[in-house]
């Protein structure tokens, strides 16, 4: 079979088909939005763009919504984990109840989820009450943004660590153990390599579902400029206004730091995937 530079071997015909159908989608549905964005910002201009970003409003909305996501992310990165572990590795009563709930955000509507937060961990709510006692505000604070964050990126973690560790034979743990290597040890030098490239990519899609979430942290966000406001939100702000330029620039900052965090991540991925391989 000749192959070319863009044709790999295979055993199923239609490559030039799938080829196209794929490119296709691609374009209509994710680059030529991208395109249109970016064009409008190079309608826009330069100077114009670096004005509304560098509003204050702007720039504490932005730092706001990714410093949450990162929180939120490497808390679900650990956790994560470690729900994927019990998951895959114990048996216990109600297993497969906590199994399909890790689902739970996938399925249930983002309002849905902020309006159901915000009513547990309200000053007056169930959870918020004792929380409240104890001096800690939840609902309309930072913390309530982190927790709704937390929520809608977990399973993106779970189920992506989860296969893995179902590959990962336990016999390798138990040599470690046999040698002598303690449970720390055999955790980061015989678990914790196989199971990076899969963290690292949860941890991205979880991050970038967190970015720009918007329906079930306006709920419980309280929505304060300056303090509580989300960029999403602001971007539909401008929207109502009709101030479409300063949306697009708000658009355009949010697509640019989110494109260099996943690029950076990608690029530890790839490095991790070279170590192991070399290891």
């Amino acid at each position: 079979m000749r192959t070319g530079i863009l044709r790999a071997p295979s055993a199923l015909p239609g490559f030039g088909l799938s080829f196209g159908i794929t490119l296709t989608l691609l374009s209509v549905i994710v680059l030529l939005p991208l395109a249109a964005l970016l064009g409008r910002g190079a309608t826009i201009g330069p100077a114009e763009l670096w004005t509304v970003i560098a509003n204050r409003r702007v720039l504490a909305a932005l730092s706001l919504s990714f410093r949450a996501a990162l929180v939120a992310s490497l808390f679900n990165l650990a956790f994560g984990l470690l729900l994927a572990w019990v998951l895959v590795r114990y048996r216990f009563p109600g297993r497969r109840l906590v199994d399909a709930a890790v689902d739970l955000p996938f399925a249930l509507p983002t309002a849905v989820a902020g309006i159901a937060l915000t009513a547990l961990y309200a000053p007056n709510g169930f959870f918020g009450q004792a929380f409240a006692a104890a001096g800690i505000r939840i609902a309309y604070t930072e913390y309530g943004i982190w927790l709704a964050l937390i929520f809608v990126g977990m399973p993106f973690v779970v189920r992506t660590v989860q296969p893995v560790i179902e590959e990962v034979d336990s016999e390798c743990e138990e040599a470690s153990a046999t040698l002598g290597a303690s449970r720390l040890y055999t955790l980061r030098r015989v678990v914790l390599p196989v199971l990076t490239p899969a963290l690292l990519t949860g941890f991205a899609l979880a991050l970038a579902r967190s970015v720009g979430e918007y329906g079930s942290v306006i709920f419980i966000a309280g929505n304060l400029p300056y303090k509580t406001e989300i960029a999403p939100l602001l971007i539909v702000i401008r929207l109502e206004e009709f101030n479409y330029d300063a949306a697009a620039a708000i658009g355009i900052a949010m697509l640019v730091i989110a494109f260099t965090i996943l690029l950076a991540i990608n690029a530890i991925q790839v490095w991790t995937r070279r170590r192991i391989g070399n290891g």
